[in-house]
Parts: C-alpha cells; sequence; structure tokens
C-alpha cells in the first residue's frame, strides 16, 4: 500500500484507538447531614415551592422591582464581566477541543537563486530556480494516551465552572439588589414616620410653650416637649440621608440611574415576596451554581491527572503533505510533477530527573485540593441555609411580637394623652408614651425589612435565582460515591 493511501486509515485508527488515563470520577458524598438542624422552619411543608423550581421572576412578586432586577441583568458591569469571563473560556475550550483533530494547511513557495561557478559543480554560475505548492498536516500528535483528550475535558470543565460562577454572579446581584430596593423602602417608610412626628412633636411643642408662658404647666415641660421635638428632627434628617445613599448603592448595582417611577414610595407598597419551602439538603445543594462551579473544577483537575499520566508515554505525531513541485512555474501542475511526504514521529521521554512525576504529584495535589474546596462550598451552603431557616422561624414569632407591642404602644399613647388633658397625669407620662410608640413603630418597620430580607436571603441561598423558565437544572440527587483512581493501565504509573 502507498504511504498515502495508508493515512486516511492511520487516521481512522489514531481518532479512534486512545485511551483515557484520567482516573474515573464519582461525585463525592456531601459531607453534611441529610436534615437540617432543629429549629429550622419545617422543611416538610409541600403547600410552597422550592427555590430551584421558582425562577426569579415569579418569587419577586412585586412588579416594579422586577423591572429594577431586569435593569440590573442588562446594566450591572460585575455581571457583565462575568458573562465575558465565561465567553472566553467558551473560546478556550474550542481552541483545546481543536487540538483533537488535524490542522490542514496549503502552502505555496517559490525559490529562486544565483549559484556562483565556485560552488555550481558546471564551472559557471548558474540560476536555479523551484516552485510547490503543498497541502498537508503538520506535527499533529497522535493522541493514542489520552493526553489531548483530557487537556479538553479539563478545559471543559473550566469553561462550565465559569458558566456557573457567571449564574452565582447573578444569584448574588438579585439578592443584592433586591435588599437594597427593601432598604430604601423602609427608610423611606422610617422617613415618613419621622416627619409626621416631627410634625406632631412641633404642635405639641407649641402648645405645651404657650401654656408655659401663661403659667399654666412648669418649664421642665416645655423642655422635655423640646428634646422629644429635637429628637424627631434629627431622626428625620438621618433618614433623608440614609435614603439618598440607598439611591446612590441602587443606582449602582443596577449600574443605571433606577427612573423614580420604580422606586418604592414606604415599605407598605411593596409587593409581598412568595413563601419558599426548603427541601432536603439532597435536593437543595445541587442547585446551588456555587457547589456546581466547584465540582467543574474538581473535574477539570480530575482530567488534568489524566494528562500528567498520559506524559510518561510515547508522544507520536505525524506530518504528511501532498502537492505539486517543478523547477518552472508553468510546470507546477504538469503530469508527473506530483510529490508527497509521510513523516510520522515518536518521542519516547527517558531521563527529565523526575519532572514528569512531580508534575503527576502536582495534579494529584490540584485534584485533592478541589475535591477539599468542594466539600467545603457544601459546607458553608448548609450552614448559610440552616441559619436562614432558624432566623427565618425566630423572626416571624418575633414580628407577631413586635405587632402586639406596636399596638399596646399606641393604646398607651391614646390613654396618656387624655390623662393629659384631663389633667390627671403630668406631661412625662405623655413623653413617654410618645417615645415608646415611636420606637415601637421604628422596630415594626425593621423587623418587617428583616422578614422580608431574610426570605430574600432563602431565595439566594437555595440556589435560586439563576435558572430561567425552562431552563434545564441540574441533577436532583446526589450519588454518593468518592472519587476513585481507575484500574490501572499499566506503564509507570497508577
Amino acid at each position: 500500500m502507498r504511504p498515502a493511501a495508508a493515512v486516511p486509515a492511520f487516521l481512522l485508527v489514531a481518532m479512534t484507538g486512545c485511551v483515557s488515563m484520567a482516573p474515573r470520577y464519582r461525585v463525592p458524598s456531601p459531607p453534611v447531614p441529610e436534615a437540617w438542624p432543629e429549629g429550622s422552619a419545617d422543611p416538610a411543608r409541600t403547600s410552597s415551592p422550592s427555590a430551584d423550581s421558582l425562577a426569579w421572576q415569579d418569587f419577586y412578586s412585586d412588579e416594579r422591582l422586577k423591572k429594577v432586577l431586569e435593569l440590573a441583568l442588562q446594566h450591572n458591569r460585575d455581571l457583565r464581566i462575568a458573562a465575558l469571563n465565561t465567553d472566553k473560556a467558551r473560546a478556550y475550550y474550542r481552541i483545546q477541543r481543536a487540538e483533537l483533530l488535524p490542522t490542514v494547511s496549503a502552502v505555496g513557495m517559490g525559490n529562486k537563486q544565483r549559484l556562483p561557478a565556485s560552488v555550481s559543480g558546471v564551472g559557471q554560475s548558474i540560476i536555479t530556480e523551484q516552485y510547490a505548492v503543498n497541502a498537508g498536516i503538520s506535527a499533529w500528535e497522535l493522541d493514542f494516551f489520552g493526553r489531548v483528550r483530557s487537556l479538553k475535558n479539563r478545559a471543559l470543565e473550566q469553561y462550565m465552572a465559569t458558566e456557573q460562577a457567571r449564574n452565582s454572579a447573578q444569584v448574588t446581584l438579585l439578592s443584592e439588589v433586591a435588599n437594597v430596593y427593601l432598604a430604601l423602602a423602609a427608610d423611606r417608610e422610617s422617613l415618613k414616620l419621622a416627619q409626621e412626628t416631627f410634625q406632631s412633636q412641633e404642635a405639641s411643642f407649641k402648645l405645651i410653650q404657650r401654656r408655659f408662658e401663661v403659667g399654666a404647666t412648669s418649664e421642665i415641660d416645655a423642655q422635655r416637649a423640646r428634646i422629644s421635638l429635637e429628637v424627631a428632627r434629627g431622626d428625620a434628617a438621618r433618614y433623608t440621608r440614609m435614603v439618598a445613599l440607598d439611591r446612590s448603592t441602587l443606582n449602582l448595582l443596577v449600574g443605571t440611574t433606577v427612573p423614580a417611577t420604580l422606586l418604592p414610595e414606604t415599605f407598605d407598597s411593596v409587593t409581598a415576596l412568595k413563601d419558599l419551602s426548603p427541601r432536603l439538603p439532597s435536593e437543595v445543594l445541587t442547585h446551588r451554581p456555587d457547589i456546581l462551579m466547584a465540582e467543574n473544577q474538581l473535574k477539570a483537575a480530575n482530567a488534568n491527572i489524566g494528562a500528567a499520566r498520559a506524559a510518561f508515554f510515547p508522544r507520536i505525531s505525524l506530518t504528511t503533505s501532498i502537492g505539486t513541485m517543478s523547477n518552472e512555474l508553468s510546470g507546477l501542475f504538469q503530469s508527473g510533477s506530483d510529490t508527497w511526504a509521510f513523516s510520522p514521529q515518536i518521542v519516547l521521554p527517558i531521563f527529565d530527573m523526575g519532572a514528569r512525576r512531580a508534575n503527576l504529584a502536582a495534579a494529584r495535589a490540584d485534584r485533592d485540593i478541589s475535591l477539599a474546596q468542594y466539600e467545603k462550598a457544601i459546607q458553608v451552603a448548609f450552614k448559610e441555609v440552616a441559619d436562614t431557616l432558624v432566623t427565618r422561624g425566630s423572626l416571624n414569632d418575633q414580628l407577631a411580637a413586635q405587632e402586639s407591642l406596636t399596638r399596646a404602644a399606641e393604646a398607651t399613647h391614646r390613654l396618656a394623652q387624655a390623662r393629659y388633658d384631663a389633667g390627671i397625669d403630668g406631661y412625662l407620662s405623655v413623653l413617654d408614651a410618645q417615645r415608646s410608640l415611636y420606637a415601637a413603630q421604628q422596630g415594626l418597620i425593621s423587623l418587617r425589612q428583616a422578614t422580608y430580607g431574610n426570605l430574600v436571603l432563602l431565595y439566594k441561598v437555595l440556589g435560586g435565582g439563576w435558572n430561567q423558565p425552562g431552563r434545564p437544572l441540574a441533577p436532583k440527587a446526589v450519588v454518593k460515591a468518592v472519587v476513585e483512581p481507575a484500574k490501572s493501565t499499566g506503564g509507570p504509573v497508577s
């Protein structure tokens, strides 16, 4: 068989006969309990959807908030950088994947030179010409031992890890924007309360001041009324500043100026968020993009071991070409001018001062590091979810108690004011009741914000916010196994 005719068959064998030397991968067992800790919100509820099945457009029910979140997804620069990093990783993967197939190039060459009589061999100077056109494969590695394929798999997992990093960035962004939006709503509510309290205190102060001037009350009552007035004035100024800072932070997170029509007027104007069911840890932890990213990095490190193992075996490369050659340009494509070349090369490493073994040891260490990072990511996720669930249960009780406290403070204030108007008690009891009512109202606003914020955090830590309607999700079960090396393929390593 002619060598040129044998090339296609040789290529077929090269592309189908390689073996992988990467260790066999199994999903590590999650190093966390199988249930949430005691004191958490009830995970067995089935009336509420799980975070992984609820797109963020459905979780955030408020229409204005959804529009703000859409603006953030379009304009936030951190999310844009994460998406560009994904595009770059995809390009690197395509580059590495291209190494599996030969690169075919066409080359045209012309050479014309004058040889002096002293070297021409014919006793006089001569002019030589040579022209050639060739097409072929240059130094293509035949991946018999899976080195190139392992590098391709590593690049693929790294690309998928950057995709999960982008998903994680989106989850974080949505959570941060929602929290700032809720903080703005709460601060505007507090500002409104402080302004109303200031107006009420101002009216009371003027009344007490007139009564003091005519001798109907003591100076200490007038000074106490002034104290309450100045406290309310300071709170109004403080919340005015906080509202301005919230708007500035929101604009930075969104990446553009948020229209005033999309901003909440008060906390009551924000539509309640959807409730969530936490489900079980094995169902939750497989949907968080940061855990999926850590697993992709573990797979990439596992594939890199295969490339390090393959370095102990011969590296075979192939260079071929077919074309035409002539000493005249007009004779390039004439009959009998065809040429071909078939140049296989094998390189067998013999001695390298232990560099390949050190490289394999480094690859295994990288795999172990990635495994530890993967397990740590699961443990951190479990703690975040558990802490959020524990906080959720206590916040609901605390909010109910605060609502009852506020109603009691309102009733006390009404009674104290009536007793003062009737001349039964002094103005001190009215001021105490006002301070208690104001503190209870501010506390209620803070607890409502904390309750909403806890639900936003729960949605985030349960892995919600990156999936879109119809977008495939990760598997819903964790296979309990370990990373085990494959059976020995022979040679100096295992």
